[in-house]
């Protein structure tokens, strides 16, 4: 990623560089960023099945804290690849820090 003045900048570590991107209407979505959801985004949904990165619940889940917002038709649409990479973050929200360096994908 640049800026206008060409310095490189990171990009966050929650943000996922889609495979393929998504199309709305002119818009196109090639990154998309997660945010650690609070407890009132988790309504409705079990926390072993996020962990399990259910497809189902990750439905739920990711139009509440995806910047941009994505919708329920964007997360079904999504390629399988860059399903799973939102999965892992998405699911590496609910590990304490003391667990992250043992799992893979947090």
């Amino acid at each position: 990623m640049t800026t206008p003045e060409n310095k490189i900048i990171e990009a966050p570590e929650n943000t996922i560089e889609l495979d393929t991107p998504i199309t709305r209407g002119s818009q196109t979505i090639s990154a998309i960023t997660l945010r650690k959801p609070k407890a009132g985004e988790l309504r409705g949904v079990k926390l072993g099945e996020l962990l399990q990165m259910d497809v189902e619940t990750l439905t739920k889940v990711l139009p509440r804290i995806s910047s941009p917002t994505l919708t329920t038709q964007d997360v079904n649409n999504l390629d399988p690849a860059d399903l799973l990479q939102l999965a892992g973050v998405a699911a590496g929200f609910l590990l304490p820090k003391a667990s992250k360096p043992d799992y893979p994908l947090a």
